[in-house]
């Protein structure tokens, strides 16, 4: 029987970071969920789909082909309609179209079948913000990791500083902030911490107090 590890929380807790590390230190896949629902807002935004008009969302979901590859050096990547997008994914353009797409219906269901039966047969981590409330609520291992606004503001502007955006602190933060309410306002699988999730605060904790939080839980849940 597989194991599955969900790890939810809100944009810029450094799920990503510590998912891939927890991932690869126990052997387990890791699935970016979110890099699925950003390759879509790829897709619409490419494509000038109009995401307020549910129909052509609808149809363009039925065009929408995605699988996840690896690199030599192990690194996940995302392949749109045999494109390799990975690149093109981090943007904040992208990751404002990917808070709104995913919560259309056909964006959701396009990706949920993919990801249950992939749980269903490997080891699988999978981080997100709906996995241990609605994508695997049977995971065995659920951990629901935070961080403050400004904590998460503070990392997302220093990432952005690298790769020469102009964005300031301050407006990251407000962008943050409305990423939260419409995560966790949103009518389909909003936001929220599963009640037997472990809740993991990563303000004050370094990437490896975290990932050993984390697998100190699951050494503990495999007892």
């Amino acid at each position: 029987m597989s194991f599955n590890i969900a790890i939810d929380g809100p944009a810029g807790a450094g799920k990503s970071t510590i998912a891939k590390r927890v991932s690869k230190e126990l052997g387990f896949i890791y699935v970016d969920t979110g890099a699925m629902y950003r390759a879509i807002a790829v897709y619409m935004m490419q494509n000038q789909i109009d995401i307020h008009d549910d129909a052509a969302v609808q149809k363009a979901c039925s065009k929408i082909s995605i699988s996840i590859a690896y690199s030599d050096d192990g690194e996940q990547q995302v392949i749109l309609n045999g494109e390799n997008v990975t690149g093109l994914i981090r943007t904040e353009e992208v990751s404002k179209m990917a808070s709104v797409t995913s919560a259309n219906p056909a964006v959701r269901a396009t990706l949920l079948d993919l990801q249950r039966d992939l749980a269903a047969k490997e080891d699988v981590l999978m981080d997100g913000r709906d996995i241990g409330t609605n994508i695997l609520p049977h995971a065995q291992l659920k951990i629901y990791l935070t961080a403050s606004v400004e904590t998460r503001a503070k990392r997302r502007f220093l990432e952005q500083q690298e790769k020469g955006d102009t964005h300031t602190l301050e407006e990251i933060e407000e962008e943050i902030r409305d990423r939260d309410q419409r995560d966790m306002s949103r009518e389909i699988a909003p936001l929220r911490q599963a009640e037997d999730a472990i809740l993991v605060d990563s303000s004050d904790l370094s990437i490896d107090e975290v990932v050993e939080r984390i697998k100190e839980c699951y050494r503990e849940v495999k007892q």
